[in-house]
């Protein structure tokens, strides 16, 4: 399933929900400046509340094991500027997500649990502000790995959240963030994590 952005995702194929307070996202599609006819999904609130989390989750599909990509663009923000990937979601206060940061210039994976962020992997690289970056997460039971522009940066294990769950994006207090090419791919039998690691 690859999934780009067309006027009418803000309706029924997708939930808008928020982690921690402040105001929920503001999310729309709009044209893309740089791709003639083409679309972007925009995070457009600038709400500054530092732990807000929006989120923007597909309704009506459900996955555990297999490969989560998007691409994004950080376009502003001065308190953050984030975006991110969530998947096997419970709800609005349980999920894993991995999010890029271009302000602090890493890439972060955490699991939410009750709605409280904790992190277990990351790793320090640039992420350009106002550039297009590709962003993955391969799940396979408790074994992860996370991809930028197609690198490999780290791989983790965790066990909270085993079961299927919903997918979706996700970014951070006023960070106005862009996505397009949501992508999932069931697990293949020969993938980087099926015999245990890359």
């Amino acid at each position: 399933m690859t999934r780009g952005f067309e006027p009418g995702d803000e309706g029924p194929a997708f939930l808008s929900l928020r982690t921690g307070t402040g105001e929920t996202g503001r999310w729309s599609v709009r044209p893309d400046p740089e791709r003639a006819g083409e679309h972007v999904l925009a995070q457009e609130s600038e709400d500054p509340t530092s732990y807000r989390f929006p989120l923007y989750v597909l309704q009506g599909f459900a996955a555990r094991d297999g490969s989560l990509s998007a691409r994004f663009r950080s376009v502003r923000g001065e308190v953050d500027q984030a975006a991110g990937l969530v998947a096997r979601l419970r709800d609005a206060d349980n999920y894993y997500v991995v999010r890029a940061n271009a302000l602090e210039g890493n890439v972060r994976l955490y699991r939410v649990v009750a709605g409280e962020r904790q992190q277990f992997a990351g790793a320090d690289v640039p992420v350009s502000p106002g550039a297009w970056h590709a962003l993955r997460l391969d799940l396979a039971g408790e074994r992860f790995a996370v991809f930028l522009d197609g690198a490999l940066l780290f791989t983790a294990e965790d066990g909270v959240f085993p079961a299927a769950g919903a997918i979706g994006l996700w970014t951070k207090a006023d960070s106005v963030s862009w996505f397009d090419d949501l992508a999932w791919a069931p697990a293949a039998p020969d993938g980087p994590l099926s015999a245990g690691g890359v």
